[in-house]
């Protein structure tokens, strides 16, 4: 069963476990998402055009994709997914990009803490169809209207119309 999704909507998913990542990106692309899956936190930065220092590449090394939100493993070696969410939030051009953390253990003071720090969701593993049907609402917060300042402006200018309207008759 696919779940009707805008098209364009990419999702970077970054998993060290091979079965995982297959996983998660097969229910992301049963889901009609487009999906890049990397397989390390330190790929995953590369791919966003944010180095390991937390300063941003220059514009031509940037990727042309833009992400919508990125889905990460909480224990991977070297770098975890919650060093990945910190850079992530630390970044001007990134820290709107909704983040969710996966993981096989249940630690209540591991997931109150990527919460505090910003993760928009934290998943138990094995990720389920039902997990993914509840990023939507994730990847349309950073598409709606009110999180585009131009879009704001647009819509406080389209609120003001009436009043403008009844003072010019």
């Amino acid at each position: 069963m696919s779940i009707a999704v805008e098209p364009n909507f990419h999702v970077l998913a970054v998993d060290d476990s091979r079965m995982d990542r297959k996983l998660i990106e097969r229910l992301l692309k049963n889901s009609s998402y487009e999906v890049t899956a990397v397989d390390s936190v330190s790929k995953a930065l590369e791919f966003l055009g944010l180095l390991e220092d937390g300063t941003t590449a220059t514009s031509s090394d940037r990727p042309e994709v833009a992400v919508n939100l990125i889905i990460t493993d909480y224990s991977m070696p070297g770098m975890t997914g919650y060093d990945l969410l910190k850079k992530i939030k630390e970044s001007a051009l990134l820290k709107d990009i909704p983040v969710v953390i996966m993981s096989s253990e249940n630690v209540p003071s591991r997931i109150n803490r990527c919460l505090e720090e910003g993760a928009d969701e934290f998943f138990l593993k094995p990720v389920k169809l039902s997990d993914v049907k509840r990023l939507r609402p994730h990847i349309l917060k950073g598409k709606s209207i009110d999180s585009n300042p131009y879009s704001r402006k647009r819509k406080s200018c389209v609120e003001l119309l009436p009043m403008w309207t009844r003072a010019m008759v």
